[in-house]
């Protein structure tokens, strides 16, 4: 298949150079792993160990208490010091449980599977739930539940989400470059998993080294395809992948499997590999250090619960004052208001912004009518409407202009010439009213 791309989209700066040539390697092991118990879209787990309780790791500290959750587990050995309300990378308080590393790393069992290859769907499919596995490209959402779609929405394609187009993150390259056997492998599975014959690895093609390295990978299998994308912000967003590799439309409001499609990240497909094979559950991930600001970018493998500010000290601090520190990428991440929060199964990137790089957009201009956030919506949206609409707090005549269909890549605010914060007036209408 040649380049293949959607309508719309952007071309920002993507200043992977920064990180795209640093192997992955060991984080620094957390002394103290501050996990939180919502670490995932759908309901927070309920806690199931005690203060003063010895865990290992690898054991499940976090039961699920509804259908779209996902189980939690401890990435450390140790004792529980404290069950309570701790912060997350957006501010708000969590329920978590925080453990003293003992320095042991002693595992937990685990359920090893040799013969992975002649499980039966439903045992795949009970191991990726009993794993914890989320999806890791940032939105986190339960991976069983997508593998578990109504009798009356049939899959026939699954695609591997390889594009990784958030500028400055190279998780997913760096995974695509050193670990393509197993992500192949973790594709195979989800195609069993759920019966169908097609599957797809969509790669933007500034990432030569990665397209070659899983189509080495991939070579022999007859119902596996590396597409080569156009390289467009947000060609990485579920929708425009989906137009990209099948030239299928999902309809507004609706979910890749109105269109016989799921799709899973790069991460995913390898977490879901290691769960069915060795039984290993999620409890670290590959996470991007990076930025103008931070002394020594990274691709660090990294235990959830560990502080952002442990990773910073380790990827050599700061170059100078920090203007603003993302979880995240610059276009749909998060700005920190503290280093002391974890890092969690959906936290791809910690991108560091030296303070002259910092936009203030406290005193931004009025709409100009311009049109260009129209022209470049990959939604095909009218965001200086939303944006207008919630900035005078009229939320539910948002609601008509499609509010839930935006999916905050943050396009409209790149190209915006007044500078105006449109995604976040746009999640601020989504935060007062209801679908």
């Amino acid at each position: 298949m040649g380049l293949s791309t959607f309508k719309g989209g952007i071309h920002p700066p993507d200043r992977k150079e920064l990180s795209k040539d640093r192997p992955i390697r060991q984080a620094n092991i957390p002394q103290r792993a501050v996990i939180p118990l919502s670490q995932h879209t759908g309901a927070p787990c309920k806690p199931i160990v005690s203060i003063n309780q010895e865990v290992k790791k690898g054991e499940l500290i976090g039961e699920p208490v509804g259908f779209v959750s996902a189980p939690v587990h401890s990435s450390v050995s140790g004792k529980v010091v404290a069950i309570g309300e701790f912060p997350n990378a957006m501010g708000k308080m969590v329920n978590s449980v925080v453990i003293e590393n003992d320095g042991k790393e002693d595992w937990t069992a685990l359920r090893d599977s040799p013969d992975y290859t002649n499980l039966a769907p439903d045992e795949l499919k009970a191991k990726i739930k009993a794993a914890g596995i989320v999806g890791l490209g940032g939105a986190a959402f339960p991976t069983s539940v997508k593998l578990s779609p109504p009798k009356e929405k049939p899959i026939d394609t699954i695609i591997i989400n390889g594009a990784e187009c958030e500028p400055y993150l190279t998780a997913d390259y760096r995974l695509m470059i050193e670990k393509p056997a197993e992500i192949i492998e973790g594709l195979k599975i989800l195609m069993k998993t759920l019966g169908v014959n097609r599957g797809f690895i969509g790669i933007e093609d500034n990432k030569p080294e990665a397209i070659e390295k899983m189509q080495e990978a991939a070579k022999g299998e007859q119902n596996i395809e590396v597409c080569s994308l156009e390289v467009k912000y947000p060609q990485g967003a579920e929708k425009m992948l989906i137009k990209a590799t099948t030239g299928r439309e999902v309809p507004p409001r609706g979910l890749p499997m109105d269109v016989k499609v799921v799709v899973q990240n790069v991460g995913t497909a390898l977490a879901i590999f290691e769960a069915t094979r060795y039984g290993k559950p999620l409890i670290e991930r590959v996470v991007t250090v990076t930025g103008e600001g931070i002394n020594a970018p990274s691709n660090l493998l990294v235990r959830i619960g560990t502080l952002v500010s442990e990773l910073v000290a380790e990827c050599g601090g700061f170059k100078s004052d920090a203007g603003k520190v993302i979880a995240g990428g610059p276009m749909m991440g998060f700005a920190l208001a503290s280093l002391d929060v974890p890092i969690t199964k959906g936290t791809s990137g910690i991108l560091v912004i030296p303070e002259e790089g910092v936009l203030h957009t406290e005193d931004f201009e009025p709409c100009i009518r311009c049109g260009r956030c129209i022209d470049i919506c990959p939604m095909r949206l009218v965001p200086s409407m939303l944006s207008v609409l919630a900035e005078k707090g009229h939320y539910e005549e948002a609601k008509e202009y499609n509010l839930f269909d935006c999916f905050e890549c943050g396009s409209c605010a790149f190209v915006c010439p007044s500078k105006r914060p449109i995604v976040q007036l746009i999640r601020l209408a989504k935060s007062m009213t209801k679908p």
